[in-house]
């Protein structure tokens, strides 16, 4: 019985639509204690631009719940509840997405829970073939159409702030997402499009292994540096 509970439970965390939501929800907070919330979301626009209705772009016509007419990351961020409900409790997830069942999930990083950084999508896929090539073992990586984010272990802002120092230059368009911070993760749909993971967790019961934020900055900042992007808007 337990394996078939098991295999059961695989296949609602693979599941599109709002059972898959719930499920990867549930599967983060409770099989590997990651502390989620629900996202803001997002909603139609009313009326939509000549794009849209010619059918020119995923994200034409979707606006943000939240009350920023020009939000900067549609959808993928928290607003009531704030980011300091995140929690690991599956009543508090059941109950949020039994009432949002749309919402995306978001992860409070840092502390016990992962850290991530995150860079445009063409800068993410050449750092992680550098990766590769270096034989660098990597985490998960979750991808949205415009960002990719690596996942890693927690840091403290002493230890980025060495690793940052020790670089000619940052990118504005590389962000990290520690203590304090967030990220959206799959099978969400944000303002940018859906969210799936680049790279997935290994299907094992613990919680995904995860690299040291130092084995990989130094790739992070090169791709970063080496493709056109302004880094002015996080855009996800």
């Amino acid at each position: 019985m337990r394996e078939i509970l098991g295999r059961r439970r695989k296949l609602l965390f693979r599941r599109g639509g709002r059972s898959a939501l719930l499920g990867a929800a549930l599967h983060c907070a409770t099989e590997w204690q990651w502390p989620v919330l629900p996202g803001v979301g997002i909603r139609p626009a009313g009326r939509q631009p000549a794009g849209a209705r010619l059918g020119l772009g995923e994200r034409a016509g979707r606006r943000c719940s939240c009350p920023d007419p020009d939000c900067v990351v549609p959808g993928a961020h928290p607003f009531d509840p704030g980011l300091l409900a995140a929690t690991t409790d599956a009543r508090m997830v059941r109950w949020w997405w039994a009432n949002r069942p749309d919402a995306p999930i978001v992860l409070a990083t840092g502390g016990r829970a992962p850290c991530a950084v995150s860079l445009p999508a063409v800068a993410g896929a050449r750092a992680l073939a550098a990766l590769d090539h270096f034989g660098v073992r990597l985490g998960p990586v979750v991808a949205t159409p415009t960002r990719w984010s690596l996942l890693v272990s927690p840091y403290d802002l002493a230890e980025l702030g060495e690793l940052l120092h020790s670089q000619d230059w940052v990118p504005s368009s590389l962000r990290f997402h520690g203590e304090g911070g967030y990220l959206v993760l799959p099978p969400s749909q944000i303002g940018a499009g859906r969210v799936r993971w680049e790279r997935p967790p290994a299907a094992v019961p613990a919680a995904p292994w995860l690299p040291k934020v130092s084995t990989i900055v130094d790739a992070l900042v090169m791709a970063s540096t080496s493709t056109p992007d302004g880094g002015s808007r996080l855009a996800y």
